[in-house]
């Protein structure tokens, strides 16, 4: 189950890239979206994939028992969703004022209205 979803990582990182190296502002904001989804499924997918009881250590033990998800990367998880979520909003908001300063969301176009100034 592990390498199905590092393959789905590998996929998601390959079109976040391939989405950052675009001229359009939203397709750079949709590859920062993927890209964050990706590290968050490549974290979530280190930390085991095993469905099962909760992952709570016995009374005589120090560690979880074999064969249990670690819980550590699912609250990591979730700390980065909302981080994440916070960086779209304020990227969200950057490519917006620069769309009313230039008229334009293609790079290219802000490029040349810059220099015109």
């Amino acid at each position: 189950m592990e390498v199905l979803w590092s393959i789905v990582v590998g996929i998601f990182v390959a079109i976040g890239i391939y989405l950052m190296l675009e001229r359009h502002l939203l397709r750079i904001l949709f590859g920062l979206i993927l890209l964050s989804s990706a590290v968050n499924l490549a974290i979530i997918t280190a930390g085991r994939l095993t469905p099962g009881e909760l992952p709570l250590i016995e009374t005589d033990k120090l560690v979880l028992a074999d064969g249990f998800a670690n819980p550590l990367p699912q609250a990591l998880i979730l700390t980065a969703i909302v981080i994440g979520f916070g960086l779209l909003v304020f990227a969200l908001l950057l490519f917006y004022r620069a769309y009313l300063e230039t008229g334009s969301a293609d790079v290219d176009k802000m490029t040349a209205s810059e220099e015109e100034q």
